[in-house]
């Protein structure tokens, strides 16, 4: 497993790269096919000091990208709550296999992957994200946005043979959002 460690507003110490490592370490063992778990510490200057220390973990496998972000007023304790939010999520991506056509795989993910940034002098657009799309349907989308953590999630869906969107609604249920040309 690769892991990076990055810091903002943050000197990452040898002894918080070592907790770190040694935390993150141990999620290799509930999910051993991660290919790169990229850990981001911060520190935010917001008005509740229980809030200020942020650890962001993203781990990626063949499959699937799993993340978890957890804050609280000491970084130690927010590595040490995040992991335990990674564990849980590792533990329901484990559950969420199924088996088609009598054979069991995995959630299928679309991996991204960012591009520099454009010129932001003749464009808003300061960030721009490519990524592979695995075909899936609508319960495999909506299972993967709940894994990331978002609202919503952009997947090719081969019933239809077009990109959809599913997201989640005020509610609490989903919506799908299949768009045609005028």
């Amino acid at each position: 497993m690769q892991l990076s460690i990055t810091g903002k507003n943050l000197d990452v110490t040898a002894s918080l790269r070592d907790y770190v490592e040694k935390k993150i370490g141990r999620l290799d063992r509930f999910l051993p096919n991660i290919s790169e778990a990229r850990v981001e510490l911060a520190v935010e200057n917001t008005r509740a000091a229980k809030d200020r220390q942020i650890a962001q973990v993203t781990l990626r496998t063949k499959r699937a990208i799993l993340r978890a972000e957890e804050a609280s007023a000491d970084m130690f304790a927010s590595i040490d709550a995040v992991v335990e939010k990674m564990q849980r999520q590792v533990d329901r991506y484990k559950g969420k296999r199924w088996v088609k056509r009598g054979e069991e795989t995995e959630l299928p993910l679309a991996a991204a992957e960012e591009e520099p940034a454009l010129n932001e002098d003749s464009s808003r657009i300061t960030r721009v994200k490519r990524f592979a799309m695995t075909p899936m349907d609508e319960e495999e989308a909506i299972d993967q946005m709940e894994l990331l953590g978002h609202d919503f999630y952009v997947f090719f869906n081969p019933n239809q043979n077009q990109i959809n969107v599913v997201y989640k609604r005020n509610g609490g249920d989903y919506g799908l959002i299949q768009p045609e040309l005028a």
